[in-house]
């Protein structure tokens, strides 16, 4: 990919490529919020497709009308589902194919959700790894211009205009919680936090770390995916953008267990009528995790676990995708 950090100039001219094309992000006040005592909620499920995403897929998908590099075959996609919704609806305003490969493990409201976007699904696979190698396949057969779900920079730049909202719209802000998979969103995130000061928690589920595999072996490595949060948060590698942003100042790597994710997600349910799917979740269960304690869930596990805010930290926790069924919040799953 070449570039292995992104720059502050990348988030504005992601910025001034989307402006009018994604909506702003809403913020909402935690329970305590007003006095320092809780978090402030980003609530970027409430963004076009469901997620963030669709920040990343305008970028990508302008950048590259711009520069009359949009080819008839259009742009194919391997995803966990919202990086594929994000890419279909971006390729749909700019009259272009979509073809998104997907594991055969996707939630079917995502498969639905994409169709219903007009792009040719295909399920490949049990994982998302899967799908990446058929449509890498499908790209250079075709021409289709291949995207990511989260790996380059135009995808995470996109993204981390996410945190150049929530400084602007919430003074005094010391640190954002966000959940990683890949780490297309962290990276950008990150980017943006470093010229403002702002710390970043980046949160794991315990089962699926890639990006904390990597900082413990000095790269990019592969790691074993079983978490609740699998089809979001399911990749099996982080990317170097993310690796780099990680070692950086006033950025923390914490994982939390299943069981967090799945009762913070239902927390928000049942406290804030927020529905969303694990993988959102799994930012907020940072703050349900007692601080480097670990769950057992993970054999030889030497991570640190959870987050604990300072007295008067002005915390916000990115809520960033809610491509869920509402459904399963009836009661509470085992993780």
């Amino acid at each position: 990919m070449g570039q292995q950090q992104l720059g502050y100039d990348d988030i504005k001219a992601a910025a001034e490529r989307i402006a009018g094309r994604v909506r702003p992000v809403a913020l909402a006040p935690g329970s305590g919020a007003g006095d320092g005592r809780g978090p402030w909620f980003a609530l970027e499920y409430l963004q076009h497709t469901g997620s963030f995403k669709a920040r990343g897929a305008q970028n990508f998908l302008q950048a590259h009308r711009e520069g009359g590099s949009l080819p008839d075959a259009g742009v194919t996609i391997a995803s966990g589902g919202n990086a594929g919704l994000a890419c279909a609806w971006a390729a749909r305003q700019q009259g272009v194919r979509a073809t998104v490969f997907l594991p055969a493990t996707a939630p079917q409201v995502k498969i639905a959700r994409l169709r219903s976007y007009g792009a040719d699904v295909r399920l490949v696979g049990a994982e998302y790894a899967e799908a990446l190698a058929a449509c890498e396949e499908f790209a250079a057969a075709s021409g289709a211009l291949a995207s990511h779900a989260y790996d380059h920079p135009l995808i995470a730049a996109g993204a981390g205009t996410l945190l150049e909202e929530i400084h602007e719209r919430l003074p005094g802000l010391d640190t954002v919680l966000v959940a990683v998979g890949g780490g297309g969103l962290f990276a950008g995130v990150a980017a943006a936090a470093r010229e403002h000061g702002v710390r970043v928690v980046a949160v794991e589920p315990e089962r699926s770390r890639a990006l904390h595999a990597a900082l413990a072996a000095g790269r990019p490595v592969d790691v074993t995916v079983d978490s609740v949060a699998g089809d979001s948060l399911g990749a099996r590698r982080a990317t170097a953008l993310a690796v780099e942003a990680a070692r950086g100042e006033g950025v923390r790597s914490v994982l939390v267990p299943d069981a967090a994710i799945v009762r913070a997600r239902q927390a928000l349910w049942e406290d804030h009528r927020i529905a969303v799917e694990h993988g959102a979740a799994t930012a907020l269960a940072a703050l349900l995790t007692e601080p480097n304690g670990g769950s057992g869930e993970s054999e030889g596990d030497d991570g640190e676990h959870g987050y604990r805010p300072a007295d008067g930290e002005r915390v916000c926790v990115v809520l960033c995708g809610a491509n869920t069924d509402p459904a399963t919040l009836a009661a509470p799953a085992a993780p």
